[in-house]
């Protein structure tokens, strides 16, 4: 019986809905699944078939740490995503990458530490660190100002870059549609509401609470999905896409999700099944 480790972090905890339903399903498939935290030293990697990331929500406050993790991890036990990914994904200036692709994204303009700080979009704007997860330490801004400024200098005397982004408003009615793929194969697609309003709960100091609904994906979206997922440096075992409507209408992607992203099973009869039977093919190639 082959064991697989789904790889979480001390502070996740119960947050992790998705931890159960893959657990069961490993067991289904005839598997052991386990989580393990990912920086235990008392972990012995080379019990496992596989190492599958799941819900390592603390990795944007020690990147440097978790990336050196992956790779030394990776030399005794086959990881997915692998390093690799892991080392591209974890800094959005990813989002470059796929824009030089032909990938439409959110326009997004980076601010690195001791550049001069330029708003370079109208109307409302996004400022989120290069380097984060769960939605932490995003703000939204009417205009320019010295609010906008500051922030951008928080993140930088973190360590981080800042990246600019316009506030695309048809997000306040369509909300976020976040596309979710197995081994390079569409699964399901989930509702996210907006995130960036009055009301913002953060869950466990890790992330935003998410009003999340079950949603049919359009085959604009979907197309625009498989197109992210292939742009990838190398094939993910697992996927999410998120996109949005762009200023006309049309889809653009806002985050390719490659790390440690929720996974949504409860809302797509099936999906743990389908998780899990990706990951055993995965554990089985050579």
């Amino acid at each position: 019986m082959k064991a697989i480790a789904l790889v979480t972090a001390r502070e996740t905890g119960a947050l992790d809905d998705d931890m159960e339903p893959l657990l069961a399903a490993l067991r289904s498939e005839g598997a052991t699944g386990e989580p393990a935290v990912w920086d235990d030293p008392s972990v012995d990697w080379s019990r496992y078939s596989l190492a599958v990331l799941r819900s390592t929500w603390d990795y944007s406050r020690r990147r440097d740490e978790f990336l050196a993790w992956a790779a030394d991890v990776e030399r005794t036990v086959r990881l997915a995503n692998p390093a690799n990914i892991l080392r591209w994904n974890t800094d959005k200036h990813y989002l470059g990458g796929l824009a030089a692709a032909g990938i439409p994204v959110v326009p997004t303009c980076f601010i690195e530490p001791r550049q001069t700080i330029r708003f370079p979009f109208e109307g409302e704007f996004v400022v989120k660190p290069a380097v984060g997860a769960g939605s932490m330490d995003v703000a939204r801004f009417p205009e320019p100002g010295l609010a906008a400024e500051e922030h951008v200098q928080r993140i930088h005397r973190s360590g981080r870059s800042a990246m600019i982004q316009p506030y695309l408003n048809r997000v306040d009615q369509a909300g976020e549609t976040a596309l979710v793929y197995f081994a390079g194969e569409f699964s399901h697609a989930i509702r996210k509401g907006p995130m960036l309003g009055p009301s913002r709960e953060v869950m466990g100091g890790l992330f935003l609470k998410e009003d999340i609904r079950p949603r049919t994906a359009s085959e604009a979206e979907r197309a625009l999905g498989q197109r992210a997922v292939q742009a990838s440096p190398e094939p993910c075992l697992y996927a999410r896409i998120d996109v949005i409507p762009g200023a006309d209408g049309s889809p653009v992607v806002l985050e390719f999700e490659a790390t440690e992203p929720s996974l949504f099973f409860a809302h797509s009869a099936g999906s743990a099944t389908r998780c899990a039977r990706a990951i055993l093919d995965w554990a089985n190639r050579r």
